[in-house]
């Protein structure tokens, strides 16, 4: 590591500490040339998976856009911001230990309607009606009464419509 001052490659590390539950390790340093003190961060670099959109297009996985469409269907709803952000980063979790390089909107769109179902019907139906783009309301709403009473039609399963 170069000195942020004299730019040596004369330094050592004279402490370090864990933070963010041992994700990013802060270090005290010293330069040995100029006795200079700074501090710097080390961080685990995630490759997440390319997403592939229902139209075909691949784009790198965007955590902002997913907590944006949660905020769109949780508006107004009892949930807080850090409700939302605990399901992405399981989501993120999950997309890693899956190993895959690709996964597609619809894997995505079906996770996240599991774990808003359980925290509010409201927001769930308001997250379905967007995720799952119905082109009626009988459509909709037929829908909705399947995957709320799941021994009406066991064999289909909404989560893989479309």
């Amino acid at each position: 590591m170069h000195c942020s001052k004299c730019s040596s490659e004369n330094t050592r590390v004279i402490d370090s500490r864990h933070l963010q539950e041992g994700n990013i390790i802060r270090r005290r340093r010293k330069c040995d040339e100029c006795e200079t003190r700074f501090t710097t961060y080390e961080k685990i670099e995630v490759q997440l998976p390319i997403i592939v959109k229902n139209d075909g297009r691949r784009e790198i996985f965007n955590k902002e856009k997913v907590m944006a469409g949660l905020d769109k269907a949780c508006q107004k709803r009892p949930i807080s911001t850090q409700q939302l952000e605990l399901i992405i980063d399981k989501l993120i979790q999950t997309i890693i230990q899956d190993g895959q390089r690709e996964t597609t909107t619809k894997e995505i769109g079906a996770y996240l309607a599991s774990k808003i179902k359980n925290l509010d019907p409201v927001a769930f139906v308001r997250f379905a009606s967007f995720y799952w783009d119905y082109n009626d309301v009988d459509d909709f709403v037929s829908s909705l009464t399947k995957i709320n009473n799941p021994l009406q039609n066991r064999e289909e399963n909404e989560y893989d419509r479309q």
